[in-house]
């Protein structure tokens, strides 16, 4: 079965990587653990909109938790040491690592991750590019 491109208009330059991160997201997706929100969050102080992902890690302490961005690519990934120490009776709550991994847009930044009762709040923000105009002289002569 051949792959369809949807980016193949040819005034779509420099869209190559889309594809590639498109297909990031489908791999990456499968795993519905942990549960989590998206929610956009007014800010009234200076009227741009920022974005929260919560997590919800019961179980895992701060010292279980990492949070990296490389590449505009934010990645959570938990990891609990399994108590060697312990004699489990019954074990119903499994002690699991997983790996969330959300791909953010130019100019999203990380503002702040906090940890409380269970919920893992990383806050974002999309900073305004600045707008430049750049005229562009033109030459004569052949194409080279």
């Amino acid at each position: 079965m051949s792959r369809v491109l949807t980016l193949n208009s040819p005034y779509l330059l420099g869209f190559d990587g889309i594809e590639r991160m498109l297909d990031r997201i489908v791999k990456s997706s499968g795993d519905g653990f942990p549960p989590y929100n998206i929610e956009r969050l007014k800010n009234t102080q200076t009227g741009t909109d920022r974005l929260r992902i919560t997590l919800a890690v019961a179980g895992f302490s701060q010292s279980d938790l990492d949070v990296r961005i490389e590449a505009n690519q934010l990645t959570i990934s938990g990891r609990q040491a399994d108590g060697e120490e312990r004699e489990y009776l019954h074990r119903g709550i499994a002690a699991r690592q997983f790996q969330r991994v959300f791909l953010l847009a130019d100019g999203i930044e990380v503002i702040s991750a906090n940890l409380e009762n269970g919920l893992l709040a990383i806050d974002l923000q999309r900073v305004a590019p600045e707008t430049t105009v750049k005229r562009i002289d033109i030459g004569t002569g052949g194409v080279s």
